[in-house]
């Protein structure tokens, strides 16, 4: 059974970092390129960052400069980096697990974690 296990979402000001954290298990995370997505209330769900399993990051636009995405083959965790929070930042995060870089452009996602809500509020 594959499960991705996402933590670390909160509510911040703005200007404050948060750090998410994506647990995987039942399957083999170091084939896997791994994903963060984000949908905000009333928006589709968009590509924030990805990392294919040689390393190779991806980030959208938007977050470039404020945002990480890291992984540890050895825990099988991939985490989020979160820096100079916007309100624009404010939506459900989520985890994915996709074959390849190429999956990920085609939105061909294999796995989906359940959601960690980001807010940030003054």
């Amino acid at each position: 059974q594959v499960q991705l296990v996402e933590s670390g979402g909160g509510s911040v000001q703005p200007g404050e970092s948060l750090r998410l954290s994506c647990a995987a298990s039942g399957i083999i995370f170091s084939f896997y390129t791994m994903a963060w997505y984000r949908q905000a209330p009333g928006k589709q769900r968009e590509l924030v960052a990805d990392m294919s399993n040689g390393g190779t990051a991806n980030y959208a636009d938007s977050v470039k400069g404020r945002f990480t995405i890291s992984r540890d083959n050895s825990k099988n965790t991939v985490y989020l980096q979160m820096n100079s929070l916007k309100p624009e930042d404010t939506a459900v995060y989520y985890c994915a697990a996709a074959a390849d870089s190429d999956k990920i452009r085609k939105n061909e996602i294999e796995y989906w974690g359940q959601g960690t809500q980001v807010t940030v509020s003054s």
